[in-house]
C-alpha cells in the first residue's frame, strides 16, 4: 500500500467571496487599529492577521489609508445615528440629556474598538470626519434646546452655543473615561452626569462673572 495513500484527506478551505474578504480585512484592521492606532499599524500586519498577501489589501482598499478612512466613517455614522436619535425623540430637555449620554456610553459599551479608533487623531480622518467634529455636530443640535431653556428661565440664549459646547464635551470625556474604567455602571455614570449639568444649569447666574483675582 503506498504510503500516501494513509494520509487523511483534507477538506480544501472554502474561497471568501470579495466581499467576505472585504469584510474579514476590515474586521482585523478595526481590531489592530483600535490596538496600535494608525501609526502602529502596518499593511504587512493587517494582511499577515487576515493570512492573505499584501496585494490582497491594496486591491480592496489601496493601502491602510483606504481602510482606515473606511472604519472611521462606519464608526462615525454609527455613533451620529445613536445620538441623534436620543436628540430627535424630544421630550422634557433633562429627558433629551439623559437619553444623550446613555447613547454615548451605549455606544462605547457595543462598539468599543470602534470608539477607540474615533478618538484617536490621525490625518486620515479629516476625510470622513473626526471625533471632535462629530461632537460639534451633536453640540450644534443641542444648542436650539437650550436656548428655549435659557429663555424660559430668564437667561440670555445667546449664551446657548457655549453652553452647548460645554455640555456635549463633559459626556464626550466622561465617555473616555468611562471606557477604560467600566465602573460604575451605564446607568450610573449617565445619572452622575445628568446631575452635574442639569442642576448645575437649573442654578446658573444669569451674567457670571469670576471671583478671584485676574
Amino acid at each position: 500500500m503506498p504510503a500516501d495513500s494513509r494520509a487523511p484527506k483534507r477538506t480544501p478551505r472554502a474561497r471568501m467571496t470579495a466581499s467576505q474578504r472585504r469584510e474579514q480585512l476590515l474586521a482585523v484592521s478595526r481590531r489592530l487599529f483600535a490596538e496600535k492606532g494608525f501609526d502602529g499599524t502596518s499593511v504587512e500586519e493587517i494582511a499577515a492577521r487576515a493570512q492573505v498577501s499584501k496585494p490582497v489589501v491594496y486591491e480592496h482598499f489601496g493601502g491602510k489609508e483606504g481602510i482606515y478612512a473606511v472604519i472611521v466613517d462606519r464608526e462615525v455614522q454609527a455613533l451620529t445615528s445613536a445620538l441623534t436619535g436620543a436628540l430627535a425623540e424630544g421630550g422634557h430637555p433633562k429627558v433629551i440629556v439623559e437619553r444623550t449620554a446613555l447613547a454615548l456610553l451605549g455606544y462605547i459599551e457595543a462598539s468599543e474598538d470602534g470608539f477607540r479608533i474615533l478618538v484617536r487623531d490621525s490625518p486620515v480622518a479629516q476625510a470622513t470626519g473626526t471625533f471632535s467634529s462629530l461632537i460639534g455636530d451633536v453640540a450644534t443640535q443641542v444648542e436650539s434646546i437650550l436656548a428655549d431653556q435659557f429663555r424660559a428661565n430668564g437667561l440670555d440664549p445667546k449664551a446657548a452655543p457655549l453652553y452647548a459646547q460645554m455640555l456635549v464635551g463633559m459626556v464626550a470625556l466622561t465617555g473616555q473615561y468611562w471606557l477604560d474604567a467600566r465602573s460604575p455602571k451605564k446607568t450610573e455614570v449617565a445619572a452622575h452626569l445628568v446631575n452635574l449639568a442639569w442642576n448645575g444649569l437649573s442654578g446658573m447666574e444669569r451674567k457670571p462673572a469670576l471671583t478671584g483675582p485676574r
